[in-house]
This record gives structure tokens, sequence and C-alpha cells, in this order.
């Protein structure tokens, strides 16, 4: 679809995970941007109006600007294809698989990209000696990350060193969770890539100020995490860590932008996970990349607009 046929513009924004704040955040810098660009912008909360309440008469096309469970999983993306809306970001199985840790990590194997080892355990079948035991089958050593399976910017993801405080964070996230990752933590350089519309289009590093690039370091300006565009690394190695995200990106069949979270360590990439709704604030890593690489907020919003479709 071209310019012409998108004018009235439904921004979806806020719901109910865990990443609500952020994703109001999102959602206002991109209605900004949208009505910079004369677009007619509506808006729709989950929270207050369901998603199969959207006025299909005046809305050409959904911004999802949604982040976290029932946005970013695949929910809200089966509401816009049930409709015939075209809508933004990837469709209904690539957000699935993108959110779910263990399936995307399995599609990254199956494509040769490197991932740090890991196990996963559903609560009901979970106890200390059983991860113990596949905790040494799978030859993962402490320091050892742990994370929900289904959650976005890093909610609940602790990294511990050694099986007393495993066990102990485990027992209090299975309070909220039904199955929990254990991955292998890698040190070294947090490198993240943006693709945009099928093309890679640059990578930053983060220091953290904090042990990892954590919820705080993220969101919050008091974390003082510093971004360095472009990432320091070697025109090869640039090269090469670019060229991953751009196959993970294919991989999963994303559309829109992506944001490929990586480690380096002893000049290998390891991918951590691939967010198919990355942040649109202004402490976020896909803007910030797209400005460095010439295209503004407003400009990059709406190239992310003009690829909306259904049928993805």
């Amino acid at each position: 679809m071209n310019k012409k046929k998108f004018k009235r513009v439904l921004v979806v924004l806020g719901g109910t995970s865990g990443e609500r704040a952020v994703s109001l955040d999102s959602g206002k810098a991109c209605i900004k941007a949208l009505k910079n660009k004369k677009y007619s912008v509506k808006t729709l909360d989950p929270k207050f109006k369901n998603l199969n309440l959207i006025n299909k008469n005046n809305t050409d096309v959904v911004f999802n600007a949604l982040h976290g469970k029932d946005g970013e999983d695949g929910v809200a993306q089966s509401y816009f294809e049930y409709l015939r809306i075209p809508y933004t970001h990837s469709g209904v199985l690539s957000s699935y698989n993108a959110m779910n840790k263990m399936i995307s990590k399995e599609i990254f194997k199956n494509n040769k990209i490197l991932t740090p080892k890991y196990l996963t355990i559903e609560k009901k079948i979970y106890s200390k000696n059983k991860l113990i035991k596949l905790l040494i089958k799978k030859k993962i050593k402490f320091p050892v990350v742990i994370k929900p399976l289904n959650e976005g910017s890093s909610l609940g993801v602790k990294i511990l060193k050694n099986i007393r405080a495993l066990d102990k964070a485990a027992r209090s996230l299975y309070k909220e969770y039904n199955q929990l990752m254990f991955e292998q933590f890698i040190n070294g350089q947090e490198v993240q890539v943006a693709v945009l519309n099928n093309k890679t289009i640059g990578a930053i590093e983060l220091i953290p100020k904090r042990l990892f690039y954590d919820y705080k370091a993220k969101y919050t300006k008091k974390a003082k995490t510093r971004h360095v565009m472009p990432a320091r690394l070697t025109p090869r190695k640039y090269k090469e860590v670019l060229n991953l995200a751009g196959r993970a990106h294919r991989a999963l069949k994303c559309r829109g932008v992506t944001r490929s979270d990586f480690k380096f360590y002893k000049n290998k990439f390891y991918l951590l996970e691939l967010n198919t709704q990355p942040g649109m604030t202004k402490l976020s890593l896909a803007p910030e990349i797209a400005n460095y690489c010439g295209i503004n907020f407003s400009n990059f919003v709406e190239k992310i607009l003009l690829d909306a479709s259904i049928n993805k």
C-alpha cells in the first residue's frame, strides 16, 4: 500500500502487560511523529477498549505501539488479521515465535546462529534436584541467567552465581510464571542491531553501569547506560553482526522493524533474543540507530507505517 491509502491511523498503545508504561511512551512519541507527517491519528488502549471494537470504517491502518504480553506475542496481531485491517510490525506467527524464547532459540540454532546454552522447566515438575541434574547434563555453568519464557524488557530476568540463589529466584518467579528458562550467562560486549523493512541499518553498543542491561538500564536516565554508536567492533565484525541480525529477522519471517540483542565474547556473537516491537521512546535503541544512519524519528515511524499489511 502507498501513503495515499493510509490517511487515518489508529495508534494502539498501553495495554495490560508489565511494559504498559513503556508502551504509552512509545505510543505518544509515534503519535507526535505521525501528526508531524500530517496523518489523521486516533488512539486505542486495549486496557479500556477491546481490540475487536476497532471501527474499520474510519481506520485505514493500525500502528501497533504495544509491548509485552498480548501486544507483542501474536494476540493483538490476530485481532488485526481477523478485522482485515493493515497493521505495522510482524505478523501473528512471527510475533509468537519471537516472543517465545524457547521457540526463537531453536529457530536461531536451525539457522546456524549462535545462542547461549539453555534449558526450560515447567512449574509443575520443578525441583532443585531436577534443576541441578539438567544444568550438569546441558553443561551450563554459573553464573546462570533465569528468565520468564514470554516477557520482554528484561522483566523477571536475574543473573545468579550459585544454586541456592538460583533455586530461590526460580521459586519466586514460578509464583507468576508457568515455565522458566535457565540460560548460560555470556559475558562481553552488549551489541544491539536494528533491521528496518528487511534492511539491516546499524549496530549500537551498550555499556550499562548496572550488572546487565535490565529494565532500569533500558528506561531510566539515572541508570546512565552509555550508548556507543556505531558499536566498537572491527569493520569485519560489524558487518558480521549486521548479517546475523538480518538472517534472524528473515528466519523468523519478521516485518517492519526488529531489534536483535547480541553478546560479543571471545570473538563470537551470541544472539540472546529478537524483539519484534522494539521501544520507540527517547531512550530507545532502534530510533537512535536509525537517526545515526540519517533517518530522523518522524521518517523512521513513517517507514514502519508504510510497510503495514495483512496476511503476514
